[in-house]
């Protein structure tokens, strides 16, 4: 179970677009990751990379946490509103509730439920 400083510490890295050092600094090395029902991805190290090669292709993100943040034992559900603007000229705007199961200090499993129809990028400038 996540302490009360642990939780704000992790929530301020992703606050501050901070999300590939988020995963490195509280998920476990054996992390399972997945999308509303698609095939869960297994590794920290393939969470980072999966990270950078997302933000590689955006030129801005906000990230904001929706309090309140949910937390029962080692279970914490998160509620995260993202906007991200790509190099491409679109941008996409998303809503999402993690699920996470928390060992110890760092994250084991998370899950993350959305409606996949938020994903679809907009244009965003003529």
């Amino acid at each position: 179970m996540p302490t009360a400083d642990t939780l704000e510490r992790f929530i301020a890295r992703v606050e501050e677009n901070a999300h590939a050092e988020a995963v490195e600094e509280f998920y476990t090395a054996n992390a399972s990751l997945q999308e509303n029902q698609e095939a869960p991805r297994v590794g920290r190290d393939a969470a980072i990379a999966r990270e950078r090669a997302m933000l590689a292709k955006a030129t801005s993100i906000s990230s904001t946490c929706v309090r309140p943040v949910f937390v029962n034992g080692d279970k914490v559900v998160v509620r995260w509103i993202f906007h991200f603007e790509w190099k491409d000229g679109t941008a996409t705007h998303m809503e999402e509730l993690a699920y996470q199961r928390w060992e110890g200090e760092r994250i084991a499993e998370e899950t993350f439920f959305y409606d996949p129809a938020q994903r679809a990028p907009i244009r965003s400038r003529p």
